[in-house]
């Protein structure tokens, strides 16, 4: 086996040399070659290639690494073909969550996925993908932003007296007082 040398956080190894202990690893080695053939194996499911899907990308990190913040507008710009939606929090006194709704195919949501991953300073990137195809024709939206369904509007286009005053947000419609924050507006 070929003998690698690899930099990481002082905190970072010390979990991972705590994970092998717990669980019954050999060492750190065969942690680290567990994780990289598991992250290198994720977007290689067959079951996923040539269909619609949707993904979820959530991203924490530290409130003052402004870099961090700064990325994942470019990101949301730069891919804006896949970015549905975008939302940005504030968690605790410290970080901030970025949480992306993606469309696409595979190697898209990979390759942003990637991107997001590859950004220094992130505390953790979670994601799942999940197959819209298989809900029928149109399922990513050939019906319209909200995939042919109404918002209580009556068929003369006027909206029912129950339904929630709308406005803009980035460009999207959305329902006043669960308007999401938009990334970078803070």
């Amino acid at each position: 086996m070929t003998v690698v040398s690899v930099s990481m956080p002082e905190e970072l190894l010390e979990r991972i040399d705590n994970f092998s202990d717990e669980h019954g690893y050999t060492g750190r080695s065969e942690v680290v070659r567990e994780a990289s053939r598991n992250l290198l194996g994720e977007f290689e499911d067959a079951k996923l290639e040539d269909r619609d899907l949707m993904a979820v990308v959530t991203v924490l990190f530290n409130y003052e690494t402004t870099n961090v913040e700064e990325r994942m507008m470019r990101l949301r710009h730069e891919d804006e073909g896949i970015v549905a939606s975008n939302f940005h929090s504030h968690v605790g006194s410290q970080y901030c969550m970025e949480l992306f709704v993606l469309e696409g195919e595979l190697a898209e949501i990979s390759t942003f996925v990637g991107k997001v991953r590859a950004t220094k300073d992130t505390l953790t990137v979670d994601y799942s993908v999940t197959p819209v195809d298989e809900f029928g024709p149109g399922a990513l939206g050939d019906a319209g932003a909200h995939g042919g369904h109404d918002h209580g509007e009556s068929d003369d286009g006027e909206a029912g007296s129950d339904e929630a005053e709308r406005r803009e947000v980035d460009g999207k419609e959305t329902d006043d007082g669960a308007a999401a924050e938009s990334s970078g507006d803070d």
